[in-house]
């Protein structure tokens, strides 16, 4: 596979943009992501290290098929959805490239669906309308022309809308106090917005952001509902919503906080705050069911917690700590699950790929190496192809898309 030089800005990007934008405090977060910091030999591993051996031999069994290159600076946010994927650089430009990689053309020339803005740090889809979140402190909502997903997009709104600015604009109660000497109307994000989610059943869009907040968003007018402002003590980094209904966001405070509305409620209440990293949490994903969460901070471990529904806790049940995963040697940066299967992007420009074993158990499969900076974003997907050969003992194959600040996607299988 030929490996093309990088431009060198894009090495560095990430950390200009955040200082030029960012006070002392949220650019001091932002440049912790890429720094390693000790462990947590407090908490049990829940890989053996007799299953040394069997990760290098399972190695064997994982390759990169494809380098997807078009983009020109650090890549930022993956995405899937449909037939597609979907990627987002700190130039600001959203391409679009077939999942199936047996389909990939050479030329990149006309995948682009979206440039010219901000860095584009997150995004989410919902039904033919793609929101994205960008370090100018905007949210964008793209609109695909006639159902043709490789055609540029028309952006369709920005949030805040003008109509939610206008409202809050002229009553003093609408303002609140966002820096020593600075004050916003509650709807706007004041700093880079790190995160979005949607609920399960699309109605609602979360957003997270270095300014500390959490905001709700209802998707079919776009109206901002709600602000939790210094829902964190540091910059927000993740978030991501439980199948119950739970949201959790992780922050550079060191914390995972979950939060729920309640019946009746139309604002979100915090339900319990999760300490156990000694670092800033850069990433969270969730199982399919709701019941265990993964989170990645810069202490290089992945901290396993599961639903614990002995607590007596009334809104469904606790999270408990059972474990860590270890391997990489620098901060993890991005976790991603499909079926049974966790990744994890790190600093150390490697993806781990874990399988969870009979009870707590878990075992690393694959370490994919490769990539020639900080694996910044994971997403990952059945393999549907039959043009892509696997393994003869593999009921199940994977794809893992992994986007780097080196500027290229890999996809492994």
């Amino acid at each position: 596979m030929l490996f093309l030089p990088c431009p060198l800005p894009c090495q560095s990007k990430e950390e200009t943009d955040s200082q030029s934008h960012s006070n002392h405090l949220h650019s001091q977060s932002s440049n912790s992501s890429l720094h390693s910091q000790p462990s947590l030999p407090y908490i049990p591993s829940l890989t053996q290290p007799s299953q040394q051996h069997e990760q290098q031999s399972s190695t064997t069994h994982h390759s990169c098929i494809s380098t997807l290159k078009g983009h020109y600076s650090s890549i930022f946010s993956l995405s899937i959805a449909g037939k597609h994927l979907y990627s987002g650089s700190s130039d600001s430009e959203i391409r679009i490239w077939s999942r199936d990689p047996s389909t990939l053309e050479n030329s990149t020339n006309n995948n682009t669906v979206s440039s010219g803005h901000s860095a584009v740090k997150s995004f989410t889809f919902l039904g033919d309308k793609l929101f994205s979140a960008h370090q100018d402190h905007k949210i964008r909502v793209w609109k695909m022309e006639n159902n043709t997903p490789n055609k540029p997009y028309k952006c369709i709104a920005v949030l805040p809308t003008l109509s939610d600015r206008v409202t809050t604009l002229f009553w003093a109660k609408n303002y609140v106090q966002v820096r020593r000497h600075k004050k916003s109307t509650w709807v706007n994000h004041v700093d880079t917005i790190s995160a979005l989610a949607l609920s399960n059943d699309g109605s609602l869009l979360y957003s997270v952001s270095w300014d500390r907040t959490l905001k709700v968003w209802r998707t079919s007018d776009f109206k901002c509902l709600e602000s939790v402002w210094n829902a964190h003590d540091d910059a927000i980094n993740a978030i991501v919503v439980s199948s119950d209904g739970f949201v959790y966001t992780g922050s550079a405070d060191k914390k995972i906080k979950k939060w729920r509305t309640y019946y009746g409620d139309k604002k979100h209440s915090l339900v319990s705050t999760l300490e156990k990293h000694k670092s800033a949490v850069n990433a969270l994903a969730i199982s399919a069911d709701g019941s265990v969460l993964y989170s990645g901070a810069c202490d290089r471990s992945i901290i396993v917690w599961e639903k614990d529904d002995s607590d007596g806790d009334s809104c469904g049940g606790g999270m408990v700590v059972v474990g860590a995963l270890r391997g990489h040697s620098k901060a993890i940066l991005c976790l991603a699950i499909v079926s049974d299967l966790v990744c994890s992007g790190s600093a150390d420009k490697t993806v781990r790929i874990w399988r969870r074993g009979i009870g707590r158990s878990y075992s690393c499969l694959a370490v994919l190496e490769g990539h020639r900076g900080p694996v910044k974003c994971l997403t990952a997907a059945v393999n549907s192809s039959n043009n892509i050969r696997v393994n003869s003992d593999s009921e199940t194959s994977y794809l893992v898309y992994s986007g780097s600040l080196d500027c290229d996607i890999k996809i492994e299988v």
